[in-house]
């Protein structure tokens, strides 16, 4: 049956590919690109944000494919509901995830709302992963078929009614596959870069963003194998455990070098220590995840599952138990390196995303 679908045009071949296959299915497609970068008068250390090529790309894509473009205005929108929560969680001293939260609270929330107030069936993304459709009509999501761009684990978030009407037209798909539909029909874009960070940063190194909202606090760096002072931070929010670059201080010793074990807000110090698999704190194989997010029936019972700690990480092998008030207990079958504060461990039953829930 024919819908009437509204595809998020990023100005990438992904969601042009998308966009492509829809209409080529006999559905009513029209493209939109989401505006979200910062204002104007903020451009200043956000020059570098593609945001203008992006439209364009987006722009020549529908008049390519012959459909309604627009571009839609959620500028207040990710500010309230991206950057906000961004900087407060580098503020509170947690690793937050931008890309998650723009997925649950604009791309199927805001967008996924305006879609529907146009008369819009339904919303279409190009991300790699794919849909089923239980006994019942519930929708769940499953890997994409392309394992190295699977981008499931960002929908860890997203509740069960905002993919009700969601379609994920390239999940069955290889990246080459994509890039040679792009190709044969000679989209615009077809051999366009993917675009690389957070939109809003463009290459703006996330400490000079966090400088222009989060005061220097300055304090000691640690080793913790003997405690000594070796060297100064500027703010203990530039740091996240498991980080190596950036650290601000040299190892000269024997080629190891350090990494952020953990961060003492008490004493305002950054504890380093040399990257070695039994560096204490580094690697952990027992975590509590907290408010969780289920996007099929709750698992209530202790069990087997698989999990990814962050994208791009293999399935991992876990024992989950549940500890009742929206958290649970995992266990790695191997021990995970460097869990921040703040991050998403997604949760799978074999290639079935189940939810997920945050590291504290």
């Amino acid at each position: 049956m024919s819908k009437r679908i509204l595809v998020a045009l990023s100005g990438g071949v992904d969601s042009a590919v998308a966009a492509l296959l829809l209409k080529q299915a006999g559905h009513a497609v029209a493209g939109a690109y989401m505006r979200t970068w910062m204002d104007e008068g903020e451009q200043g250390i956000f020059a570098d944000c593609p945001w203008e090529a992006d439209i364009q790309s987006a722009k020549a894509v529908a008049a390519h494919l012959g459909i309604d473009f627009e571009v839609v205005n959620l500028i207040d929108d990710y500010r309230e509901r991206v950057v906000n929560y961004l900087v407060d969680g580098y503020r509170k001293g947690i690793t937050p995830n931008p890309d998650i939260m723009c997925n649950r609270e604009m791309k199927f929330g805001v967008f996924r709302e305006y879609a529907h107030n146009n008369g819009f069936d339904g919303m279409a993304t190009g991300h790699y992963c794919r849909t089923d459709t239980r006994r019942g009509g519930a929708r769940v999501i499953r890997e994409g078929v392309d394992k190295n761009k699977d981008q499931s684990y960002f929908l860890a978030l997203v509740q069960p009614a905002q993919i009700r009407d969601a379609y994920f037209p390239i999940g069955e798909l290889q990246k080459p596959q994509v890039r040679a539909i792009a190709l044969r029909h000679k989209l615009p874009n077809a051999e366009r870069k993917d675009s690389q960070g957070i939109c809003f940063l463009g290459k703006v190194n996330i400490q000079k963003f966090l400088s222009q909202y989060i005061k220097e606090t300055p304090g000691e760096i640690i080793r913790q194998q003997d405690g000594a002072v070796i060297g100064k931070h500027k703010g203990l929010h530039n740091f996240t455990p498991g980080q190596r670059r950036g650290i601000g201080v040299p190892s000269n010793t024997d080629f190891k070098n350090y990494v952020v074990i953990s961060k003492n807000y008490a004493t305002n110090q950054l504890i380093v220590a040399f990257d070695e698999k039994n560096t204490p704190g580094l690697y952990q194989d027992e975590v509590t995840i907290h408010h969780l997010n289920w996007l099929q029936t709750p698992v209530a019972e202790k069990t087997e599952l698989f999990a990814k700690p962050r994208y791009r990480d293999a399935s991992q092998r876990i024992q989950f138990e549940d500890l009742g008030q929206n958290s649970a207990k995992i266990k790695f079958e191997h021990p995970q390196r460097a869990l921040a504060s703040g991050q998403i461990l997604a949760l799978y039953r074999e290639d079935y995303l189940l939810g997920g829930g945050f590291y504290l």
